[in-house]
């Protein structure tokens, strides 16, 4: 399954910075490779949280995740974006025993990040 996840997070990181050119400028080789860390980190904790059958493990990954990398000068875009490339890739991907697990607890993740974007969104139009 591995080889499986390693072929998914190339795809994920090469369609982020082929579509969003201005982030290899902006961060450079090593945010590249950041990325590609990140995604690996992104799959750990999908297996973390089906292992212990608790998806509000992975939630609480991501909106830790958000803070850290909105203080670094990222936007809850960015990693919604990556998450839903990072759906779009397993779902599109063979069959493995986790990806229904995954897919279901990353869609949660995903939920409470697009929460943050309409709050902060609505916030700022008052």
């Amino acid at each position: 399954m591995m080889s499986q996840i390693d072929a998914i997070i190339d795809r994920v990181v090469h369609g982020i910075y082929h579509d969003m050119p201005e982030l290899l400028e902006k961060y450079g080789e090593q945010g590249r490779v950041k990325c590609r860390e990140d995604n690996y980190h992104h799959i750990k904790h999908l297996n973390s949280a089906r292992n212990l059958d608790s998806d509000d493990f992975f939630v609480d990954y991501v909106l830790w995740l958000n803070n850290i990398l909105t203080a670094r000068g990222m936007k809850t875009e960015h990693l919604i974006d990556n998450f839903k490339r990072l759906e779009n890739e397993l779902r599109a991907s063979e069959s493995f025993e986790e990806k229904e697990d995954y897919l279901r607890t990353l869609k949660k993740g995903l939920a409470e990040l697009e929460e943050l974007t309409v709050d902060s969104s609505s916030y700022t139009k008052r």
